[in-house]
């Protein structure tokens, strides 16, 4: 093996690896979520013990990575006491915005009209249309870090891949036999996979087009899915209750986590693979050992369906919305609620934390999304100018723009 090159990963902080082995490109991650000013010595130590690329030779030059780490992060803490005011800054008058996925400077819409569209966050242009689908585009995804390819799922029962920067269709996942309401490409950017109405899950080859593996199970529609950041898991929440986890490399179901009691509304795994979260509309939301499938704790509060459920970066706090009003923050290792977000009339469909974990975004039925403090509960800003619900909200990379989806129609840039 020859190491090539370092690259710098700030949220959550990491270094990854590219090196050449037996003639091919390969990255490996290391993770460095707790970094702290005085670990910086024993930090890479521990590094050296367990990673052979980083030789003598490069143990300064990583150092300094882990400086630089350091620094970032220490920006993030010196801007927890700064409110960022977010004004709006573009507004995309459509009839078609259903929902986005923000890629660096990029992000996509699908829609009621059968189209994925990509815009330009900076402009506010649109960059390409990309048209074939025959009936809504429900699911979309970048494959994200890489940005260059776009999966798009539809309720005409086909998944299409295509090239982000030029708009041509790669290939037509065809297998399914009713809608696709959910997809995700894979971390290493090779697999595509998709969950139905159909009960199932399946995978596909991103290079040949060819179906990998259908995941048969679960006996109700398919509503989440989520690979792990390996990505030799997918996990999969269905309206019959239950969550499966499942051997990517086999197609093999590995666990069948049980005992909510509703349809489950979505599920996410921690950044280190450990924990599974799943929310679900019997009003809870349960944590889960991702190699056991043990249930480990149950997250109450709610007095309505949880509509949707996150982990921050580190794995380190849990965030819930629900249709009674609020959201909760909880910690995902004491298991206990940290605080309750108030202020929202009618229910919250969307939750989603900042890059730093400093903020919260929520997006509400009462045609405003609304900025939180994490620790203290406290609503930084209400961001007001739909004219109906809003269902979708994400920030950028760097937590420093918003976007917001309504179903009036309008997509808004938020700086």
């Amino acid at each position: 093996m020859k190491l090539k090159r370092f690259l710098l990963r700030y949220y959550p902080p990491g270094i990854i690896l590219e090196y050449e082995k037996e003639g091919l490109l390969k990255t490996k991650s290391m993770d460095l979520l707790d970094l702290t000013p005085e670990c910086v010595n024993e930090l890479l130590g521990e590094i050296r013990r367990s990673e052979p690329l980083v030789t003598e030779s490069r143990a300064d030059q990583v150092k300094q990575l882990i400086l630089r780490l350091q620094q970032k992060q220490g920006q993030k803490d010196h801007l927890c006491g700064f409110i960022k005011s977010f004004s709006v800054f573009f507004v995309f008058l459509k009839s078609y915005v259903s929902l986005f996925v923000v890629f660096l400077s990029r992000f996509i819409t699908g829609s009621y009209d059968r189209t994925c569209r990509v815009w330009d966050t900076a402009s506010g242009t649109d960059v390409h249309t990309l048209e074939g689908h025959r009936n809504v585009v429900y699911a979309i995804a970048f494959n994200n870090p890489y940005g260059d390819k776009i999966a798009t799922g539809s309720f005409d029962k086909t998944c299409k891949l295509w090239c982000a920067e030029t708009g041509k269709c790669f290939h037509t996942f065809c297998g399914h036999r009713a809608e696709i309401v959910c997809l995700a490409f894979n971390p290493q950017s090779t697999l595509v996979a998709t969950g139905s109405m159909d009960a199932t899950a399946r995978l596909w080859d991103v290079e040949t087009g060819e179906e990998a593996a259908t995941l048969t199970g679960h006996t109700a529609e398919i509503l989440s899915l989520c690979f792990n950041t390996v990505g030799n898991q997918l996990v999969t929440g269905s309206f019959d209750h239950t969550v499966a986890i499942w051997d990517v490399a086999s197609g093999r179901r590995v666990h069948i986590l049980t005992g909510h009691r509703g349809e489950i509304s979505n599920v996410q795994f921690n950044w280190d693979c450990s924990l599974i979260v799943t929310g679900s509309m019997d009003k809870t939301c349960k944590l889960w050992e991702a190699v056991s499938g043990k249930c480990v704790a149950t997250l109450v509060g709610h007095t309505e369906e949880v509509l949707d459920v996150c982990f921050d970066l580190r794995g380190q706090l849990i965030a819930t919305a629900s249709a009674d009003g609020t959201a909760k923050v909880f910690s995902s290792t004491t298991h206990q609620c940290l605080v309750t977000l108030q202020g929202h009339d009618g229910e919250i469909s969307k939750i989603c934390f900042s890059p730093q974990g400093s903020r919260i975004l929520t997006a509400g039925s009462d045609k405003t999304a609304r900025l939180w403090d994490v620790q203290s509960g406290v609503c930084l800003q209400v961001l007001e100018g739909h004219s109906d619900e809003i269902f979708s909200c994400v920030f950028n990379y760097e937590g420093d723009t918003v976007i917001t989806g309504s179903k009036d129609n309008t997509c808004r840039i938020w700086y």
